[in-house]
């Protein structure tokens, strides 16, 4: 008999996880969950971040120093950031639309934003407070924070992978600068080095479908008042439409026109990350199932794989700034607030800029989007508005996140002339066994 697809393990876990969460929420087992079964999806999540920085240390410096070629760096990290860029600025820009069309905050009435102000209060005044703290560090501080003053404390750190690629970076950069046979010593190391690694990550995903049914089945039994949930379900399926409009229309539109790939076969490649990122609401810790997927089954090189991703992971936040962008206008007409095109053209940059500053780990949006709401003048307590539906709003972010993180992957590679797409005959043979 055929063993399961990776995939399908996950979506059966994801489903299981679901009905037991369901289950548990209405037997009060809700203690029970999260002291004996939530601990397993936790060791998964940790078990990925673990193996986050070491892939993105040998990758990036294993690919940089295959480019040999000092211009080929500037040329590729230029289209890189553009495409990432450009289409961070079209998702606050479908955001906004919706938002506005759909009016979401109209459907809040006053006892349940209460509700909500006073169950959330001291929530939200966290996240207003890490928000104060970075805006006190001044404008250049994102940059500041670029580059480490200890590269092994950053190293110990997912929320400084910016300084782990930028040290990572510099590496690659100087293998290239020497000659190749003081390099070649070095770049062999880490490119063995790369392929442990990735066989690390096969064993962690073996554990996925047990770990995403941990996951869900503890979320669900954490989410507190059904009935407030309820209120904001129309600021839910807007954010959720935002999204689907771009996986589906948007990236499906660029795929299917720029590259030889069918996006029927850019999903399938895909997919396995994808449920990834919807369990474990981080981008950082998705890393390196995207770039096995990436590799293995779209057909993009190494080299560029290894370079666009990490990068992407960092400062891509597609779903992210589309989810700010909807969370503003959303908070701004729960409290009868008018915003005018002004105010929401700087919504689109402040949005963009706070998405590539998120951290790629669960609900870092959260902070930004404080800064978002305090550029935009709309209160900031109101974020207490949407903490209940948050948790599972950050995992369908996360996929697009990921999602956009591959596409443009796939663009770059092409634009390089380095994707090899595969030729696909039978779908029931798109997930061959690995050769050792």
């Amino acid at each position: 008999m055929r063993k399961l697809d990776l995939h399908w393990q996950i979506l059966i876990g994801m489903l299981l996880g679901i009905i037991f969460g369901f289950f548990a929420a209405e037997m009060n087992w809700n203690q029970l969950v999260i002291d004996w079964i939530k601990p397993f999806g936790t060791i998964f999540i940790n078990m990925l971040k673990m193996i986050a920085v070491p892939l993105i240390i040998v990758s990036l410096i294993t690919g940089i120093a295959e480019l040999k070629d000092i211009s080929k760096i500037s040329k590729m990290g230029g289209k890189t950031i553009g495409f990432y860029l450009m289409t961070t600025v079209i998702a606050v820009s479908i955001g906004l639309l919706l938002a506005n069309l759909i009016e979401p905050g109209s459907f809040i009435d006053t006892e349940a934003r209460d509700q909500l102000m006073e169950q959330y209060a001291g929530d939200a005044g966290n996240k207003i407070l890490e928000a104060q703290e970075q805006k006190k560090q001044g404008p250049l501080q994102p940059i500041v924070d670029i580059v480490p003053d200890n590269f092994f404390s950053a190293m110990t750190d997912n929320g400084k992978m910016l300084q782990v690629i930028f040290f990572a970076i510099l590496i690659g950069i100087g293998l290239i600068l020497i000659p190749e046979e003081k390099a070649r010593p070095v770049t062999s190391f880490f490119s063995s080095l790369n392929e442990v690694i990735l066989k690390i990550i096969d064993l962690i995903m073996l554990a996925a479908p047990i770990g995403v049914f941990a996951l869900l089945a503890a979320i669900l039994v954490e989410i507190p008042s059904f009935s407030v949930l309820q209120a904001l379900l129309v600021y839910a399926l807007t954010v959720v439409a935002g999204l689907a409009i771009l996986i589906f229309v948007i990236y499906s539109s660029i795929i299917s026109f720029v590259t030889k790939l069918s996006y029927v076969q850019f999903i399938k490649g895909i997919a396995p990350a994808q449920l990834v990122a919807f369990s474990t609401s981080s981008s950082a810790a998705t890393l390196p199932v995207t770039l096995e997927r990436v590799t293995e089954h779209l057909g993009v090189d190494e080299d560029v794989a290894s370079f666009v991703l990490p990068l992407g992971a960092t400062i891509n936040m597609d779903g992210t700034s589309l989810y700010q962008a909807v969370a503003a206008i959303f908070i701004a007409q729960a409290f009868g607030m008018d915003l005018d095109l002004s105010t929401q053209i700087m919504i689109v940059l402040t949005a963009t800029l706070a998405s590539i500053g998120s951290a790629a780990v669960p609900s870092a949006g959260m902070v930004m989007l404080v800064i978002v709401l305090g550029q935009a003048g709309i209160p900031e307590a109101g974020l207490a508005l949407i903490f209940a539906i948050d948790r599972p709003l950050d995992m369908c972010r996360t996929v697009v996140n990921v999602t956009s993180d591959a596409m443009v992957s796939t663009l770059i590679a092409k634009s390089e002339d380095k994707l090899h797409v595969p030729v696909v005959k039978n779908w029931d043979d798109y997930y061959p066994p690995k050769k050792d």
